[in-house]
């Protein structure tokens, strides 16, 4: 029996524990924000937080994550009102939206670690995200943005 804590709560898994963390999500818990993209790591959409670091979920098997603190882009905030998500519905950076959650997580990692990222920070941190769309310019105007909105937020 493996134990993992996604979003809070406390989830029972009796399945392989090899199966990879992008399934479990889906297809068992219905957490359908995470997506499938590469199946390989590459593209970032899978990518969700393990004890805060952005993770692959796609090539991270249950058995490796057991006991560790999970987060999805639905435990960021219950009604998408994390900093991250708000710069994001401001500047309208999705296109098509696919890799959004990826983007976002990743994205949000960054700021948890580098409160004011310059663009060098964010295109390493951002690097291991695809967007087919092309939407890189937004998604760095929106970092930008929700790292202003964090501030604004300490501040108050």
């Amino acid at each position: 029996m493996i134990t993992l804590t996604i979003n809070g709560k406390e989830h029972q898994f009796n399945d392989d524990g090899d199966m990879p963390l992008l399934w479990a999500l889906r297809d068992i818990l219905k957490y359908t924000g995470t997506k499938y993209g590469c199946g390989k790591g590459l593209c970032g959409a899978c990518t969700v937080h393990v004890d805060g670091q952005p993770v692959r979920s796609c090539i991270t098997p249950v058995s490796a994550i057991a006991k560790q603190k999970i987060t999805t882009i639905e435990g960021l905030s219950e009604q998408g009102q994390h900093v991250v998500q708000q710069a994001w519905q401001a500047l309208n950076v999705p296109q098509c939206g696919y890799c959004q959650s990826g983007q976002i997580m990743s994205a949000v990692a960054l700021l948890e670690r580098n409160a004011k990222p310059n663009d060098q920070d964010i295109e390493l941190a951002m690097s291991g995200n695809i967007c087919r769309c092309g939407t890189y310019q937004r998604i760095k105007q929106a970092i930008y943005h929700a790292a202003d909105l964090a501030t604004e937020v300490k501040g108050s």
